[in-house]
């Protein structure tokens, strides 16, 4: 991925506020992933998640205070950044919420560690996001490959 976007930076859409501080619970970042038809997670090992993550971005809907958009960000802090659980509340801002998303945490990435690579595990509804960012899906041929831990 290259340093720069050639894209506009995506606007927060009005009435949504973006959470770097407070990490959400267990239990709303599953409510979120289930909405989004997206794998939830046992909630012990959903809080641990959070708290071993270098940081998380929330989204949140000012008027309800509900969790309206997520990621979470992994790294080895030298060669390696991953982001993870990356959703957003379907409808008519989704699109624009994962753009959001996906754009604040690269931004943060590369202004805190520079050096690494990213990688994605990412909704299919994030395809024209990320790519708009500058991912490449399968780069050279690489595919990326998944195990669950149970």
């Amino acid at each position: 991925m290259g340093l720069r976007s050639p894209f506009k930076p995506p606007e927060l859409p009005e009435g949504f506020v973006v959470e770097l501080e407070k990490l959400p619970s267990a239990q709303e970042l599953n409510r979120l992933l289930s909405r989004c038809n997206v794998e939830t997670h046992p909630p012990q090992r959903l809080e641990l998640a959070l708290k071993k993550s270098i940081f998380c971005l929330s989204i949140i809907d000012d008027s309800t205070g509900k969790l309206s958009g997520f990621v979470r960000v992994t790294s080895d802090k030298g060669l390696n950044a991953n982001l993870w659980n990356l959703a957003a509340e379907p409808g008519r801002n989704q699109d624009t919420l994962i753009a959001v998303l996906i754009y604040r945490a690269l931004s943060k990435i590369r202004k805190d560690m520079s050096g690494c690579s990213i990688s994605v595990a990412a909704p299919p509804i994030a395809i024209e996001a990320l790519q708009d960012q500058g991912f490449v899906i399968d780069p050279g041929g690489i595919r990326a490959m998944g195990f669950r831990l149970r």
